[in-house]
């Protein structure tokens, strides 16, 4: 392509538009190797589904800035969408994926986050067949939005879900909290601190199918949006459990704590984009960390807290001995997170 920034022929359907997909979207997420590779003369695309349950999930994502330490816009959204599956059970199998550009986004930027993408999407080993362009005049976006559909199959059989949890059951962590929230928020420069903190982005494909190997498994979620209080909010509330977080042993990094003391933010509200929490049976919660651990992206898994009788609350007890009621999240500390 000769065009150095978006335009608004770049959605008008033409010539301009054309070029941008085949030239840009096909040439990073097509696959040579595979016969049902992406095919952009297709209104629909065919995908095979096997053995299973078809599971299917939907997402969107408008972080800013678009590229940040550890990931990008393009990479956040196939592992946000693989994710949603992974910890359901299912194991993702295809995407599709909706690009809303902003009228005068460089090329060069688009370029490289969709092969950002398509990276990411290679890793998980998902296909991305489907897919729209939209271009936004300028002024209307926020440089790039994008939207992804999941198809995944999840073997007969299993059975995840917040029914399953009960008083005595622990809580199992990947990794430590709050990377990505503080990742995002350093690259946005708006206080003038800089930082080597990196996001978790990435999948959690392999730490969801190990833990399927356990039958004292109860529920597993990616704590995203709302970070890990969030996903123990929910789980107090529909299983009407108390939930209760050892602070000595959730796991945040030294530069996440400084940041967060610095500015005034919880890590256990940031968002995360590559940790997976898990819910199993007390008798088995050593060995899930222990599994975990044996994974590069489990390396730093923690048994973190358990399930109680009593309130739908979330009690966090802290490192003197005290404890602190973690309430619902009520504003966005960080807007544009994912």
């Amino acid at each position: 392509m000769e065009d150095k920034y978006i335009s608004l022929a770049h959605g008008n359907g033409g010539r301009y538009m054309r070029e941008l997909i085949a030239e840009l979207f096909a040439r990073h997420l097509s696959d040579p190797s595979k016969e049902d590779t992406l095919d952009v003369t297709l209104d629909a695309a065919p995908i095979g589904l096997g053995e299973g349950e078809p599971y299917m999930t939907t997402d969107g994502f408008i972080v800013q800035p678009l590229e940040f330490p550890g990931g990008d816009i393009g990479s956040l959204a196939v592992n946000g969408t693989v994710n949603d599956l992974a910890v359901s059970g299912a194991t993702p199998k295809y995407l599709s994926l909706n690009a809303f550009i902003e009228e005068g986004l460089e090329i060069a930027t688009l370029d490289r986050i969709i092969a950002s993408l398509a990276a990411a999407a290679r890793a998980a080993d998902v296909q991305v067949v489907a897919g729209d362009t939209k271009v936004l005049p300028r002024g209307e976006g926020g440089g790039l939005y994008l939207a992804t559909t999941g198809v995944g199959l999840r073997p007969a059989g299993v059975d995840l879900g917040m029914h399953r949890i009960a008083p005595g059951d622990r809580i199992v962590v990947s990794g430590p909290i709050g990377d990505h929230g503080i990742a995002v928020m350093l690259a946005r420069e708006d206080f003038e601190i800089s930082g080597d903190v990196r996001s978790d982005c990435g999948h959690v494909i392999e730490l969801a199918r190990t833990a399927m190997e356990f039958d004292g498994l109860r529920f597993m979620r990616d704590p995203t949006r709302a970070g890990l209080a969030g996903v123990s909010y929910e789980i107090a509330q529909h299983a009407g459990v108390t939930v209760r977080l050892l602070e000595t042993e959730v796991p945040v990094r030294d530069s996440v704590k400084m940041v967060c003391e610095m500015l005034g933010y919880d890590p256990y509200y940031l968002a995360c984009e590559g940790r997976a929490v898990a819910i199993v049976a007390e008798q088995q919660a050593e060995a899930l960390v222990s599994t975990w651990r044996e994974l590069p992206s489990g390396e730093g898994a923690a048994l973190i807290g358990r399930i109680e009788e009593g309130a739908a609350r979330i009690v966090l007890e802290t490192e003197i001995a005290g404890e602190r009621i973690l309430d619902d999240l009520e504003e966005d500390p960080l807007p544009r997170i994912c």
